[in-house]
């Protein structure tokens, strides 16, 4: 049988960025790697997280009356520390999903860092959550 802890359900190496990376380099890297929350780590410390949430919320409006270089030239100073959640709420590593899925629920937030002490070892996701939910009857313990 198998065991429904964080480690057995997260994704491993998750997509980190650092904190002066730049909010369309972020963008960028979203769209490339199909992901909706990137890691911020500096000094192989993580210190927060940015999500598709965030980086579009950050994003001019249409309604503005800024020229579009104005614009650009905002934007280009934009980095993620500006935008990030600091000191993101995350998981141990051996964890239930269970336990991972309460955090979530109860603090509406869709992914948590997974973490093996102080190191950061992955994330884990409402995707990941829905696939533990789907899987075979014979594999819950």
């Amino acid at each position: 049988m198998k065991k429904n802890l964080v480690r057995d359900w997260m994704s491993a190496n998750p997509h980190t960025i650092g904190p002066k990376t730049s909010l369309h380099d972020a963008h960028k890297l979203m769209r490339e790697r199909h992901v909706r929350r990137l890691l911020v780590v500096e000094n192989d410390k993580l210190i927060g997280i940015v999500t598709q949430g965030d980086v579009q919320s950050a994003e001019p409006s249409s309604a503005t009356s800024l020229s579009i270089f104005e614009l650009n030239y905002l934007l280009a100073k934009l980095t993620i520390d500006e935008i990030m959640t600091r000191n993101p709420i995350a998981v141990q590593a051996t964890a239930t999903v269970r336990d991972a899925a309460k955090l979530m629920l109860d603090n509406t937030i869709g992914g948590l860092p997974v973490m093996d002490g102080d190191k950061l070892v992955g994330i884990i996701t409402e995707s990941d959550i829905f696939r533990v939910l789907v899987q075979s009857p014979e594999e819950v313990e």
